[in-house]
């Protein structure tokens, strides 16, 4: 039988963790963001820009 050691050194297994780690943050804002406009479409609401909420403050 052959045993394969499986070995990952530090620098790939810490670039690795950031790309896991920078997917799934990636993918829940863009989720967000997607439900958000389906929220502003379903009840008429247009996401307000940050420079009215500047100016309104």
């Amino acid at each position: 039988m052959h045993f394969f050691l499986l070995y990952i050194d530090p620098g790939s297994g810490s670039y690795i963790l950031q790309l896991i780690i920078a997917a799934v943050l990636g993918i829940s804002i863009f989720f967000k963001n997607f439900w958000l406009s389906i929220k502003a479409f379903i009840f008429g609401k247009k996401p307000k820009d940050k420079e009215e909420n500047d100016a309104t403050e």
